[in-house]
Formats: structure tokens, C-alpha cells, sequence
């Protein structure tokens, strides 16, 4: 694909497209959960647990990668784990590898949005629902998680964006193979390197205006539901 006269290769963007959509679809079914347990939690270990959690924010990108590389080698303990349920195949260097990292490296942004969501919950509305007698799990899906949207929506759109833009996991965890693992931020390394510029930029502009709008969207989302609560 030629845009603007510039040589695009179209394979990184959609892979990475593709990543962050599982990757976020993966969070919301296991980040709201952690997040519900731990806004709910009240042992002293509840710190620990945040701390755990939120890791990655702090964490060097190569060092998970380093960790996540040693536990899914082919004798790595979650490769082995995973054998006892059947499993077969490899984990590092493909399109699971690259979920994984992301999974493991974007979960804060999913969880810590829906932590203040849950947090913020009026205790009156959660003891009306109880008190019509309403199973958790109708409580869970009928009233806290539509009263907890506003976190629903930021946590996706910041865990769909930070998968985006990941360099470090996924190059240790997927590598650099072309048409299989090359995500956009390894594609703009790998065109700087090799003194291609104009598809540097390209790429670049392209990065740039994803994370544009979606700081925009974000704000939009906050100031909307801000609004709604005044």
C-alpha cells in the first residue's frame, strides 16, 4: 500500500490492531473481576495485592519480557502447566505470546479505572439490591456494572491504546519476524534503523493521532459522566 507516496506496509497495523482487541476482550473478562475482588477486599494483604497488580507501571518492559520469556519457553512453568491440560504448541514468538505480554503488562490500565468505578459505588444502592433479593451475579450484571460504566469505558479504551503502543514485552515475547509478530512500534524501530524515514514518520503521524484521540475520548468520557453526577 502506497500512502502519500510513501511505501506503507498495512501487516503491522492490523496485527497490532488485532492484539490490542483481544488483549482488551481478555482484560475485561479477568481485570473486572480482580478489580471487583480487590475494591471489596479488606485484609492488610490488600496493598500487597494492588502492588502486585499495578507492577507493570513501574516495571522495566525487558524485565517482564525476560521473566514472561523463561516461564513460556518449551520447559518454561507455564508451558509446562499449561501441558498438563494438553497443550502442545509454543508460546513465545507468535500471535499467543504477543497476548500474553500484553495481557499481563496492560492489566493495571484495566483494573485500576475499574477499582475507583467500583470504590465509588453508593453502599445504599448495593444494600436496596440485596434487600430485593437479587442473586450476586444479577446484582453484578443489572446494577454495579452499569453504575461502574464510566470505569468500564475508560479501562478499555487505555488498555486498547497501551497495547498499541507496547515496544518492550512484545519484542522480547514476539520478536521481530515479519508478517508474523511485528507490531507497529517494533515496525517504526526497525524503519529508523534502517534510515527509512518517511515511513518512520508515517507510522510515527499515524501513532500520534491514535493517541490523540484517544486521550480526547477519555477526557470526553470523564467530563461527560463528571456532568452527569453535578
Amino acid at each position: 500500500m502506497t500512502l502519500f507516496g510513501i511505501p506503507l506496509d498495512t501487516h503491522p497495523i492490523w496485527l497490532t490492531l488485532q492484539v490490542a482487541a483481544v488483549t482488551t476482550i481478555l482484560l475485561l473478562l479477568i481485570g473486572v473481576p480482580i478489580a471487583w475482588g480487590l475494591s471489596r477486599m479488606r485484609s492488610r494483604w490488600r496493598v500487597a495485592f494492588e502492588a502486585l497488580v499495578s507492577l507493570p507501571l513501574v516495571l522495566p518492559p525487558t524485565v517482564l519480557g525476560f521473566y514472561l520469556i523463561i516461564a513460556m519457553n518449551p520447559n518454561g512453568a507455564l508451558t509446562q502447566f499449561l501441558g498438563l491440560f494438553g497443550f502442545d504448541g509454543q508460546l513465545t514468538f507468535n500471535f499467543t505470546g504477543l497476548v500474553i505480554g500484553s495481557v499481563l503488562f496492560s492489566l493495571p490500565f484495566m483494573v485500576q479505572p475499574m477499582m475507583s468505578a467500583f470504590q465509588g459505588l453508593s453502599e445504599e444502592v448495593l444494600d436496596a439490591a440485596r434487600l430485593m433479593r437479587a442473586g450476586f451475579v444479577d446484582r453484578f450484571f443489572s446494577v454495579i456494572l452499569p453504575l461502574s460504566r464510566q470505569g468500564l469505558l475508560v479501562g478499555s479504551v487505555l488498555t486498547f491504546a497501551h497495547t498499541v503502543g507496547e515496544f518492550g514485552v512484545v519484542l522480547m515475547v514476539g520478536g521481530n519476524i515479519e508478517g508474523q509478530t511485528r507490531m507497529v512500534s517494533i515496525a517504526i524501530f526497525d524503519h529508523v534503523e534502517s534510515f527509512e524515514y518517511a515511513q518512520a514518520h508515517l507510522l510515527s503521524a499515524v501513532m500520534v493521532i491514535f493517541a490523540f484521540v484517544t486521550l480526547v475520548g477519555v477526557y470526553l468520557i470523564n467530563r461527560r459522566f463528571s456532568a452527569r453526577l453535578g
